[in-house]
């Protein structure tokens, strides 16, 4: 080998070091990427985890001769009791077409609610969760609106409590709750508007970040 091809094949080796230092350089200084979540691999997930194969266990032997079953014995209705069931509902078919239209409706009246009473004020309990203040205040229905903690607006609609004959003795709200801080030019922004049943508050109250508010009952 020749002392020219020695200095080519020297000069080339240095040149591609050289390179290669720019690059390495130049990826350091440039803007870092978002990272990303590794690629999952579900095919080598599979097979690191897949439990270890254990052997079947032996069956029974097969019996010598077969076995005969028994079908069970079906269930006999006898004609008179058959009868009987039938005339049961004969006579109490006939009992509905005998009664008079003013006891059938008198005895459905009894399963139908009366209507429920209204009342002029609703009482509201709201809390901040933050400052873990609370207050139970009235809001006149119809009337002027009340703020809670300088943020909340709540207006009621309705207020009405269960009628005598239901099942659960309840106060229902139609109440609408508006957010707006007392601060200059903040926008009022609607946060509810609904019925609040004071039976199930943690399901029909307003539910916010930093406000909970419900209706615990009426007031005449």
């Amino acid at each position: 080998m020749n002392r020219s091809r020695i200095l080519m094949i020297g000069t080339a080796v240095v040149a591609l070091a050289v390179s290669g230092g720019v690059v390495a350089g130049g990826w350091q200084n440039a803007t870092p990427q978002d990272a990303t979540p590794t690629q999952s691999d579900p095919i080598g997930d599979a097979l690191r985890n897949a439990p270890a194969e254990e052997a079947a266990p032996a069956g029974d032997p097969a019996p010598a001769r077969p076995i005969a079953i028994t079908p069970p014995t079906p269930t006999v209705v006898m004609a008179g009791e058959e009868d009987e069931a039938t005339a049961e509902e004969a006579a109490k078919a006939d009992e509905d077409e005998g009664e008079s239209e003013a006891d059938k409706a008198k005895r459905l009246a009894a399963e139908t609610p009366t209507p429920r009473q209204r009342r002029r004020v609703a009482i509201i309990e709201a809390i901040d969760k933050i400052t873990a203040e609370s207050m139970r205040f009235e809001v006149e229905v119809g009337g002027r609106p009340v703020r809670f903690n300088q943020a909340l607006i709540f207006t009621a609609r309705a207020c009405e409590v269960s009628a005598s004959n239901e099942l659960v003795e309840d106060a229902i709200a139609y109440v609408d709750v508006t957010l707006q801080p007392k601060a200059a030019g903040t926008a009022p922004r609607q946060i509810f508007r609904g019925w609040m049943f004071s039976s199930t508050p943690a399901i029909s109250g307003l539910q916010h970040p930093i406000y909970d508010a419900w209706v615990v009952g009426c007031k005449a």
